[in-house]
């Protein structure tokens, strides 16, 4: 996972150098893409692919994983406005638009969208696709991303603030919220595989649950995990459709290890190199921040 980081960031860096933009709105966007993230989303879109094809060809991943990258990070930078989610810190450090302020903050956002669907459909950077297969990617990550799924999530999340909390609510929001996108990551790599029927259908179904399973997690580390380590506010989700007002601590453990392990059980019978995609579902829950 370190080594693809690795060379998505090189691959990031080149893209922004070649960008001209106005010298404000090119900071807030490198602060926030350059941070010390994760990076499991387009992690998982060279996972996939390297599962059905080996690691032959991957160069060509690099747009469609940097875009989904810039996808994630404008959803951050939105979520931690003072009109959502209202956050100080991200990533262990100030949040975007306390350092550069929530204009350039709403318009970097705005920027990391627009840009990530411009590099998908730029032809010097995606060589060799036939058009059906990009027109089929870029239709999975816009509907991951926009009012189905990404977006769409985070509106039930702040219009269910206060209403009576509910599992079949909580699942709602995390699926949408969350796991769209990863859902989306994985289907990426699976379509440039050219992954069909049986084999797109349980891939699908294993990053629901790592989607569904990785925004338990972040409730937990919500409740428990520790404010220097995670790298943000803590204890925030007061009203929310959050899983403190749905299980118990052991409960929704459990229900993370369950998660989890379906994850494990919609891949085992592909006759796949699975290895890393076992190892992300298992990182997952039991990552720290």
């Amino acid at each position: 996972m370190e080594e693809k980081n690795e060379v998505l960031v090189r691959y990031l860096g080149d893209l922004f150098s070649r960008l001209r933009i106005p010298p404000p709105l090119r900071k807030a966007m490198e602060y926030m893409v350059f941070s010390s993230g994760k990076r499991m989303r387009p992690v998982l879109v060279f996972a996939t692919y390297e599962s059905l094809k080996g690691d032959e060809g991957t160069d060509r991943l690099l747009p469609f994983a940097s875009a989904i990258e810039m996808i994630h990070t404008y959803s951050l930078i939105h979520d931690d406005l003072p009109a959502i989610d209202n956050d100080d810190m991200r990533r262990g450090r100030p949040t975007c638009h306390k350092v550069f302020g929530e204009a350039i903050a709403i318009l970097a956002g705005d920027a990391l969208l627009t840009e990530a669907f411009r590099v998908i459909t730029d032809k010097k950077l995606v060589k060799g696709l036939k058009p059906g297969v990009l027109n089929r990617i870029v239709f999975e990550i816009a509907k991951a991303s926009g009012a189905e799924g990404m977006v769409g999530g985070q509106t039930f999340d702040i219009v269910l603030q206060g209403q009576r909390p509910s599992r079949r609510r909580l699942r709602l929001v995390h699926s949408l919220k969350t796991a769209s996108l990863i859902r989306a990551s994985v289907r990426t790599g699976a379509i440039l595989a050219g992954a069909r029927g049986f084999t797109m259908e349980r891939l699908s179904k294993y990053a629901t649950y790592v989607g569904l399973a990785f925004q338990m997690k972040d409730d937990l580390l919500d409740l428990v995990g520790r404010e220097e380590i995670v790298g943000k506010r803590l204890r925030k989700d007061h009203g929310k459709q959050s899983l403190q007002y749905c299980f118990s601590l052991e409960e929704a453990r459990r229900r993370l290890e369950g998660l989890v392990a379906e994850a494990e059980r919609a891949i085992a019978p592909l006759e796949l190199k699975t290895d890393l995609l076992f190892h992300i579902a298992r990182f997952v829950a039991e990552r720290e921040k």
